[in-house]
């Protein structure tokens, strides 16, 4: 397929060849168009057979008489295996998710800007071909192994400076998830700083603005978009994270802001329920769906959220 370049520069489409319907080259287009198409819908069915499964079983759980949706919300005690009364307040696994989140963003968020403008402003290119590749390998490495590491080093070592720090513990395993997410606000940071026009950056220079100047006051607002996105794509990869927080930060669901404590979060009960102890048909399993569905629903709303804001900066500074 031809097509023809009017005198600015773009394409007509009026120009364009058409294809013989007997030749291979138009079957070959046919398709690798139908695999293309048929990819995308794929995605689409997988998500609508997710949110399918989550809708069916949580409707199961919220059926029996014994749980309410009002329960569910409100509720402060998380005791689906208790002997005698049990509990379904989801706010204590709300709160041990969002107190890990906390502490993962805490490195993950400062650390990896100061590396995204290093890597993109100040390092020579032998350098940030080197560094960015190396710094990647870290989203490569098993969760289960963060979890182990912050169990054998990370715990021990911070007994050292926090007293009554016990083995499972929320802050080991907010580190070890902020770990974790480092490679992915530093390089989608990176992307986006770099994405920004280079006439942007010798203006500022012609003003007599500093390599620091041009940086913070001039490159990071321009890529604010790409930058709050990869924030909130970290912080719903640190919401989602299962094996690290499962290992290191315990399994006793408790309505606690103080990261010393042992914790369960949302993640981690799932674990905990998927581990076949407890009756496939009984309330306390079909509880994971509605934990589940209530994952999904916040990091739905973290990448709505991420989209809304990605939109409007783009807007403002283009």
């Amino acid at each position: 397929m031809r097509e023809k370049v009017n005198r600015s520069g773009t394409r007509d489409e009026r120009s364009v060849a058409p294809l013989s319907r007997f030749s291979v080259r138009y079957w070959s287009e046919r398709l690798i168009e139908g695999g293309m198409a048929t990819s995308a819908l794929l995605t689409v069915i997988v998500t609508l057979l997710i949110v399918l499964v989550l809708g069916r079983e949580t409707w199961r759980f919220f059926r029996d008489e014994e749980v309410t949706i009002w329960q569910f919300l409100t509720g402060t005690r998380w005791a689906p295996l208790a002997g005698g009364t049990r509990y379904f307040g989801i706010w204590p696994l709300v709160c041990g998710t969002f107190v890990v989140t906390v502490v993962a963003m805490a490195i993950a968020l400062p650390l990896g800007m100061v590396t995204a403008i290093y890597l993109s402003e100040y390092a020579p290119q032998k350098l940030r071909a080197l560094l960015k590749p190396t710094l990647e390998l870290l989203a490569g490495i098993p969760t289960v192994v963060y979890g182990f590491f912050a169990l054998t080093a990370i715990t021990p070592f911070l007994k050292l400076f926090v007293p009554g720090l016990g083995v499972y513990n929320a802050l080991s395993a907010g580190i070890a998830v902020g770990i974790l997410c480092l490679p992915t606000v530093t390089s989608l940071s990176e992307d986006a700083l770099r994405a920004v026009p280079n006439s942007l950056r010798e203006a500022a220079y012609g003003l007599g603005g500093t390599r620091f100047d041009v940086s913070v006051k001039v490159v990071v607002p321009a890529a604010v978009s790409g930058i709050v996105s990869a924030f909130l794509l970290a912080m719903a990869r640190a919401v989602g994270e299962t094996m690290i927080v499962a290992l290191a930060a315990g399994s006793m669901p408790q309505l606690s802001l103080d990261p010393r404590q042992e914790m369960q979060t949302m993640t981690g009960f799932m674990v905990q329920m998927a581990l076949g102890d407890v009756n496939n048909f009984g309330v306390e399993y079909l509880s994971m769906y509605a934990v589940a569905a209530a994952l999904f629903l916040l990091t739905l709303s973290l990448t709505l959220c991420g989209g809304w804001v990605r939109r409007r900066y783009r807007e403002e500074y283009q």
